[in-house]
């Protein structure tokens, strides 16, 4: 049987088009919005459990039809029949999912804790399904007498893999047990985010007296003003603690005890017992992933994960981690030492404290540089920026972006673009999602409504989104952006180019390892702070004045400036990390005792905490479990990436950033993501270039 012949009887279903309930679910029609769209306004909550059942009950059938096909294994009937099962189940879910990290409500809290479970059940019925495994088995022993084109050897390589990494070669009774582990760890997960979301939330800080405000820039005051007034607090202010909230609340507030009070309650976020309370979940899931790496015969959980990734060991990840943690540490207290000394103006004999770091680093700053973030953020107007992130798509690609009116969107403040390519054709939809709302988790993500593949032999037109948390509108002024919020625009833009250019024909070889993916993120931010691309498009808000020379040697002059803390902060939260997943035993752990120990072993100083403590620490509880190293290995490669157009005396180099996307953004995972690197930049990176642009050398 064919594989088409073997999916064909399974995309109808008659017995659901006479239920009234499937009649009003826009998943079970056709989509006839522009573009294909999400028919968002149609979409009701109740909608998605059944959808989502109805998706499992679908794959579940395509599975059992390549199961039953009587000829032996080959690699259409077997490998590309499984590839493409579960399309329906990833028109729902991308939508649902989506939606729970960006628009959520307790309805969607509720179909999220009843459906993962399900889900998780789904999955280990597919991988651990004995039958089908000895048919992908079959095929993976085969495949040298095969002619297999390289992305095609690499979906049987992710596919077989992914069975035995799942549990496949594992006895009944293991299987058992690794069932129990997944079903746990999902409700784990699920139950750890919506109490993260409840906590973050929860904080208020609201200051009801003037002179507390002192030091703060105008434009935060707006907004902590707006913030009070939407919860009924007028003529208060409202700090919580969204990232635009408190940072700059830390950078500029003079009241020392309320900048100790938000940095308090960020860092002691879901650690104070009740509801919103994670250490307990921390140290099981911790547990579990012990368990269940050893069950597949692996040493730690790092170990299970590096060895699909870039630095294949937890080795290698400790290794790269060591050469930038001493010398960003030596930096980190050159510049505390700096901090401690203008401290002693204002406050002789008292110690610096993680809540004064921010606060004295901006004063240090200005009296080093004569350079004040607040000068800047006039020509940071959203809008502009976010075109500024287009127009060096436009010049490196040939692309171009047109808002898209009257389009379907989840949420009023979203925005839609159609991407073309040079000669006109429509290449897809990226939507952009800028502010902070009660729904949103915090962060920043790049996500797809619709995934690029080729289907059919036929592209299919992706979908992406943006979804950020920056500084919003207050009264007629629009969104101001600090130059880490500019930098963080250009980066999910980067994560959403690659998701426009992937080019390949399955979908199951998109995805590359957690520690090149970041990659093509992190070059965009090379680009934004460069004076050629600012004169593109920092232009003052009011006057549209283009940025001044001075302050943009101001700011260059200033670059390399706190780059200790924040290196520093984010590699703690690093080796914080690799810490809890090097773990060989299953016993409960005292979540603090164990994050105490671990920094006291890096010799992390006291003024700085680490990016992320363990309560709340999203990233590892979701896809970055030992991976949150991937970001400082990924900024080898950017850095060194980067230098490639440099070398070339041109920003936008024609012919290097063809190159770039023929070789890194197309591709996906389709093949080894050292390879693609090494055909691009014709060898290995090279650290020297991030540690130079860090000023850590």
């Amino acid at each position: 049987m064919r594989t088409a012949s073997v999916l064909a009887a399974l995309m109808t279903l008659p017995a659901l088009a006479a239920d009234p309930a499937v009649a009003a679910n826009p998943f079970f029609a056709e989509w006839k919005t522009p573009f294909g769209v999400p028919p968002f306004a149609e979409i009701k909550e109740e909608h998605f459990l059944p959808a989502l059942k109805e998706g499992m009950a679908r794959q579940k059938g395509e599975i059992a039809a390549i199961v039953a096909v009587k000829a032996s294994p080959t690699f259409e009937n077997t490998i590309v029949a499984l590839e493409l099962s579960g399309q329906f189940m990833d028109r729902v879910g991308s939508v649902f999912f989506n939606l729970t990290g960006a628009e959520t409500n307790p309805k969607l809290q509720a179909v999220n804790r009843e459906v993962m479970p399900l889900m998780s059940a789904h999955r280990d019925d597919i991988q651990l399904n004995a039958t089908l495994f000895l048919r992908v088995k079959a095929v993976w022993d085969g495949r040298a007498s095969l002619k297999l084109a390289p992305d095609q050897v690499r979906l049987l390589e992710r596919t077989y893999k992914g069975f035995v990494r799942a549990g496949a070669a594992l006895t009944p009774e293991q299987q058992v047990r690794m069932r129990a582990i997944n079903g746990e760890q999902s409700k784990l997960g699920v139950e750890f985010g919506d109490r993260l979301l409840k906590a973050t939330k929860a904080f208020q800080m609201v200051v009801d007296k003037s002179e507390d405000l002192a030091g703060l820039p105008e434009g935060t005051r707006m907004t902590a003003a707006a913030a009070a007034k939407k919860a009924g607090l007028e003529g208060k202010w409202l700090f919580t603690l969204d990232g635009p909230s408190i940072w700059p609340f830390l950078e500029y507030a003079q009241n020392r005890e309320l900048r100790k009070r938000i940095l308090t309650g960020y860092l002691e976020r879901c650690n104070q017992g009740g509801d919103t309370d994670t250490n307990a979940i921390v140290s099981r899931v911790a547990a579990l992933r012990v368990e269940k790496a050893q069950l597949l015969g692996y040493k730690t959980w790092a170990d299970f994960v590096l060895e699909e990734n870039m630095a294949k060991d937890p080795k290698g990840v400790y290794g790269l981690l060591d050469q930038i943690w001493k010398p960003a540490l030596e930096v980190a207290k050159r510049e505390r030492a700096d901090l401690q000394a203008m401290m002693a103006k204002d406050l002789p004999g008292q110690k610096l404290e993680p809540w004064d770091w921010r606060y004295y680093a901006e004063k240090v700053k200005q009296a080093k540089y004569d350079f004040d973030e607040e000068a800047v953020k006039p020509y940071f107007a959203i809008d502009a920026v976010r075109q500024g992130a287009f127009t060096v798509a436009g010049r490196l690609y040939g692309i171009t972006f047109t808002e898209v009116k009257g389009i379907p969107v989840y949420q009023k403040d979203v925005r839609c673009f159609e991407v073309k390519e040079k000669d006109g054709h429509h290449l897809g939809l990226i939507y952009v999602d800028y502010h902070p709302r009660p729904g949103k988790r915090g962060g920043a993500w790049m996500s797809n409504y619709r995934a690029a593949w080729i289907k059919d032999g036929k592209p299919v037109d992706p979908v992406v989104v943006n979804v950020c948390n920056f500084t919003a509108p207050a009264g007629d002024r629009p969104a101001l952006l600090t130059s880490d919020e500019v930098q963080t625009l250009f980066h999910e833009f980067g994560h959403g180019l690659h998701g426009l250019f992937y080019a390949g024909r399955y979908r199951g070889t998109a995805g590359t390892p957690r520690d090149f993916v970041e990659l093509p993120s992190q070059v965009m931010e090379n680009w934004a702070m460069e004076p050629e691309v600012l004169k593109l498009y920092a232009k003052h808000y009011k006057t549209g004045e283009v940025i001044p020379d001075a302050l943009m040697a101001k700011m260059k002059k200033a670059a390399t400036f706190g780059q200790g803390f924040a290196t520093v902060e984010y590699m703690a939260a690093s080796l914080l990390d690799m810490d809890w997943h090097t773990l060989t035993d299953t016993k409960a752990r005292d979540t603090a005792a164990f994050e105490k120990a671990s920094l006291a072993k890096w010799g992390l100083i006291s003024e700085i905490p680490p990016r992320y403590r363990s309560p709340y620490f999203n990233h590892i509880m979701g896809g970055y479990a030992a991976g949150y190293y991937s970001y400082i290995w990924s900024a080898v490669l950017d850095s060194d990436a980067f230098e490639a157009f440099k070398e070339k005396g041109n920003l936008f180099d024609p012919a290097t950033a063809a190159k770039f996307r023929a070789e890194v953004l197309s591709k996906g995972g389709t093949e080894d993501p050292a390879l693609l690197y090494r055909r691009f930049r014709g060898r290995d990176p090279k650290v020297g270039p991030l540690l130079e642009k860090r000023g850590l050398k």
